[in-house]
């Protein structure tokens, strides 16, 4: 499923707009995977590994925000 600012690709909704400008910025730099370079007790606080990971604004569901950079949109569940 679709809208104009989000997509759901199966185990979540992702920001477009984020997860474009992510993907070019990973396509640009010369990366390795998460794997090789994050340890188990690195970080304090919890980071989810796609920052641009839509969270619901409400219990009932019908609109969503991005974290990353805010934009916020109504869903149609019909």
């Amino acid at each position: 499923m679709e809208t104009d600012h989000f997509i759901n690709e199966g185990f979540g909704w992702v920001c477009k707009h984020c997860s474009a400008e992510m993907k070019a910025r990973v396509d640009d730099e010369n990366t390795r995977a998460r794997f090789f370079s994050e340890g188990e007790a690195e970080e304090k606080e919890p980071r989810l590994s796609n920052p641009a990971l839509a969270r619901w604004t409400s219990p009932s569901r019908r609109s969503l925000t991005c974290p990353r950079c805010g934009i916020e949109e109504m869903i149609d569940k019909a």
